[in-house]
């Protein structure tokens, strides 16, 4: 079972920033996609960012492109979202999600995910 926790939410006004952290179980990073996610209140999920297995390949919404950036730390075994420039419709509650695979894309779904952390940007 692959354990996912995600920490560095919070409250920031608008254009500010934030570095989610998501520290998970897994032993070898790179055995896996890792990817985040948001949910803003009375809207679906959506995808935020993606890493592929090798770190080679990264995706990002529309929404986000050019303010957030997906990392992750192999010794830590630890997945980041840095946020800059953050409005006011990305609060929501960001989650971190991962699957073990041998494709080294992006994925679409994912079989583990961590419990949430707020993101509240103000005007």
């Amino acid at each position: 079972q692959v354990r996912l926790i995600e920490s560095g939410g919070g409250l920031v006004q608008a254009g500010g920033s934030l570095r989610l952290s998501c520290a998970t179980s897994i032993r070898t990073l790179s055995n896996y996609a890792m990817g985040w996610f948001r949910q803003a209140p009375e809207k679906g999920r959506e995808f935020v960012a993606g890493l592929s297995r090798s770190g080679s390949y990264i995706q990002y919404a529309d929404s986000v492109k050019g303010r957030f950036t997906i990392s992750r730390d192999n010794a830590k075994n630890t997945v980041y979202l840095q946020m800059r420039s953050l409005k006011p419709e990305d609060t929501a509650v960001y989650y971190c999600a991962t699957t073990r695979t041998n494709r080294d894309y992006v994925l679409a779904d994912y079989d583990y995910w961590g419990q949430g952390t707020q993101v509240t940007v103000s005007s």
